[in-house]
């Protein structure tokens, strides 16, 4: 949990007050020359983009576009081959040149490495795409239900611990469509308050009443339990038809596992139900990579409804929820992205079947314990050399998502470009995906990262981070970082 200085939180505060102030002042002067302009064919009617949102694009994030949405050239591996841009108008517009940089990735979430060409998945989902096409051109219920989406639904549910399995197209749609499908009016919703924003749209549109408790506080958390329970619902105070408290097994912009013990206790306690969303956490944590019930010794069968993506550690696209029979046949008949959207394609299927069995070790090797053993050892080295470093980062350990605060607004852009012309790739996240004073760089380890690639990266982030000024703590001189060990062997 990030608890901000009072001098750095000034100090970000006057940036922003200044960028704002700048803003508002070359749009009053705007106005005024627009004013004298011949009017447009849009006369008199209402501009769809207006408000905060506008300005903050217009006025502060065009500014600094050129360090988002970098197109690559390659397969999101260790390196990648970033394509060179330039802008003649101080970033308004943004053009592509012919020119690539090869740079190493810290900006993926390719936990395991199999978004790369894999010796063991490539092969089988080529021959699939060969069978069944990209695509199967139909929805689940219709003609869309091929046998590697009932292999993998069973496939899936064993992995994790559940008696079935649903799959779904798209990870952030797995949310934001089976939350509603789950609850509606009538019935509450009690989400952690830095639950991704497709949890909070799927609790918007479920109708369902919300409230939030404090990040990862446990005593909070009961605490809003006990006074929704004995409150009731609103106006007629009758009991909740149901209560579910929504958590994640590792934050995507904090990197910290959630106390998943603990939740599960609170809600035996006051009879609700628990939903895990493992997008993060489900093949790159725990020592066979089942997630955060793995890694924290969590029977799988005291969390009632399981979610993850194939996004992040089976390189493919596509999620899914784990729970018992019952709750999966009612999704298969209610949730509409089950019943309308488009099935997974066949060779995003084929692939995360392959990822599993290689995780799993059925492909015969030892392949898939030694990247869960390769990304902890990763994750934990990278995270202890950071901090030596004197940088502020987020997170437990084992977590492979690493956030390294940089608050000022002029140091997202400082850090982004530093790192870029020293061939690292890296990911600065800022409002409105973080808090407007807590702007961040998101680092993501991977198991296909060597250790010579991780000196390298930890090099780089160092000059980019006394560049740019981020290391708000001292360096400890007792602790020699392994770049320093590197040169003085060198």
């Amino acid at each position: 949990m990030v608890r901000l200085p009072y001098s750095t939180a000034l100090t970000t505060l006057f940036s922003y007050g200044l960028l704002f102030a700048f803003g508002h002042l070359r749009d009053f002067f705007r106005r005024i020359i627009d004013s004298r302009k011949p009017t447009t064919n849009l006369k008199d009617y209402a501009p769809i983009c207006l408000g905060h949102e506008d300005f903050y694009t217009r006025r502060l994030f065009n500014r600094v576009q050129d360090c988002c949405n970098r197109p690559i050239a390659s397969a999101p591996d260790a390196w990648i081959d970033v394509i060179e841009r330039y802008s003649n108008d101080g970033n308004k517009t943004i053009h592509r040149t012919s020119k690539t940089s090869r740079c190493l990735n810290l900006g993926s979430y390719n936990y395991l490495g199999f978004a790369a060409a894999d010796e063991y998945c490539t092969p089988r989902v080529i021959e699939s795409l060969k069978k069944y096409s990209a695509s199967t051109c139909s929805v689940r219920v219709d003609g869309g239900n091929t046998k590697l989406h009932i292999e993998l639904e069973e496939l899936v549910a064993r992995f994790v611990g559940k008696p079935a399995a649903i799959l779904l197209g798209m990870g952030y749609a797995t949310n934001s469509t089976i939350i509603p499908a789950l609850i509606g009016k009538g019935g509450l919703i009690i989400s952690d308050s830095l639950n991704h924003n497709s949890i909070v749209n799927g609790a918007r549109g479920s109708g369902a009443a919300v409230r939030v408790f404090q990040h990862n506080n446990i005593a909070h958390l009961e605490e809003v339990l006990r006074e929704q329970i004995a409150q009731g619902q609103p106006r007629t105070h009758r009991p909740w038809n149901k209560i579910i408290v929504i958590v994640e097994g590792i934050y995507s912009m904090e990197g910290e596992l959630c106390k998943l013990p603990e939740v599960i206790s609170v809600c035996k306690k006051y009879k609700a139900y628990t939903y895990l969303d493992e997008a993060h956490s489900i093949g790159a944590i725990g020592k066979s990579g089942r997630g955060v019930c793995d890694l924290l010794g969590v029977d799988p069968a005291d969390v009632d409804i399981m979610m993850g993506t194939f996004t992040k550690s089976f390189g493919s696209c596509g999620g899914y929820i784990a729970a018992s029979k019952e709750i999966i046949h009612h999704l298969k008949q209610t949730c509409p992205a089950h019943i309308y959207a488009t099935s997974m394609s066949p060779p995003a299927v084929q692939q995360v079947i392959s990822a599993i069995k290689v995780i799993l070790g059925e492909d015969g090797t030892n392949r898939g314990a030694k990247k869960l053993a390769q990304i902890r050892e990763n994750s934990n080295f990278f995270r202890s050399e950071l901090k030596k470093m004197g940088f502020e980062v987020l997170g437990d350990n084992d977590s492979p998502v690493m956030p390294i605060m940089l608050y000022n607004p002029a140091k997202i852009p400082s850090f982004s470009r530093e790192c870029l012309r020293l061939n690292v790739a890296a990911v600065v996240v800022a409002f409105p995906a973080t808090p407007l004073l807590l702007s961040r760089a998101r680092i993501c380890i991977s198991a296909s990262h060597t250790r010579e690639d991780l000196i390298k990266g930890l090099e780089v982030l160092s000059k980019a981070g006394d560049v740019s000024g981020i290391k708000y703590f001292p360096v400890e001189q007792e602790k020699t970082t392994a770049v320093e060990k590197l040169k003085k062997i060198q």
